[in-house]
């Protein structure tokens, strides 16, 4: 089992401090996550089931490619993450010099996360449909992996299109940093299976895990990904502070949980402190 760590549950300010100290106890990755804009009239919610957004329109955000290539200045081994970025809002062109320059600077420890966005009224305030984000998703995140890997791209689908272009230097990990499609939907579920290295999901137990682990196989055998390295993330529904529960979890197919062992932010160095040491790995 791999942890990582949610930086979202903690007050920005000590977001360099929980870096460095889980890159000191060896923690597997720190994860951050990400909006470009908050309106003020905000509707919808990522989890299934609920109308209103998790976050006030207040909360702080950073570019989250931005904030996570300074932690990789600041930090020696620890994976970088994006939970998730949502990159059918941005063109490909700056989507993938974003996740390029953090694979780089971090010497290829970038976790992509990405999304189609459950926030309706940040798609109106960015002049864009809504309704296309799965499309415009499938797209872009096409045109980044072409300009990842291949010397000359040119592009003429229905959201993008450009001639030549040449895309330099390419990624340090190869062909691309790994991709971990987020979302709950069927939709995102399909997507995942067809064209992610992973799927990342949050709020779940051990059972609701299994079920969407179970589907997902499914769905990556009928894709004919069956074989294809694939991990399952998962950031733990309600109080997950004992390192011992996480067997049910690897029983579940879950690779890598992604926790805040504390519940206050002033808490937050303590509460690494003492999972790692109960988990053995510090």
């Amino acid at each position: 089992m791999k942890f990582g760590v949610a930086l979202g549950r903690v007050n920005p300010a000590l977001f360099v401090e929980v870096a460095q100290e889980a890159d000191r106890l060896g923690y597997e990755s720190v994860w951050l996550p990400e909006h470009l804009v908050f309106p003020v009239n905000m509707t919808r919610s990522p989890f299934p089931g609920q109308e209103h957004p998790p976050v006030p329109p207040q909360t702080p955000v950073f570019d989250c490619f931005a904030y996570l290539s300074f932690l990789a200045g600041v930090t020696e081994r620890v994976h970088l993450g994006s939970h998730v970025y949502n990159l059918a809002l941005r063109h490909p062109f700056v989507a993938a010099r974003a996740i390029q320059t953090l694979d780089i600077v971090s010497g290829g420890r970038a976790e992509i996360g990405i999304g189609a966005g459950w926030l309706e009224s940040e798609w109106r305030a960015a002049g864009l449909d809504f309704a296309t984000r799965g499309a415009r998703l499938d797209e872009a995140l096409a045109v980044c992996r072409r300009l990842w890997s291949e010397e000359v791209v040119a592009h003429h689908g229905t959201h993008f299109d450009f001639d030549d272009v040449m895309f330099e230097p390419k990624p340090t990990q190869r062909p691309w940093p790994p991709i971990h499609v987020g979302g709950e939907s069927d939709a995102a579920l399909r997507r995942a299976a067809r064209l992610g290295d992973g799927w990342i999901g949050m709020g779940h137990t051990p059972d609701s895990a299994a079920a969407v682990v179970a589907r997902l196989d499914a769905l990556r055998s009928d894709n004919g990904r069956a074989d294809a390295r694939f991990e399952v993330t998962v950031g733990p529904s309600g109080d997950f502070s004992v390192p011992a529960d996480a067997a049910p979890w690897e029983q579940a197919g879950v690779h890598r949980l992604i926790v805040a062992p504390w519940t206050r932010s002033r808490e937050a160095i303590d509460g690494l402190r003492l999972f790692a040491s109960g988990a053995g790995f510090a």
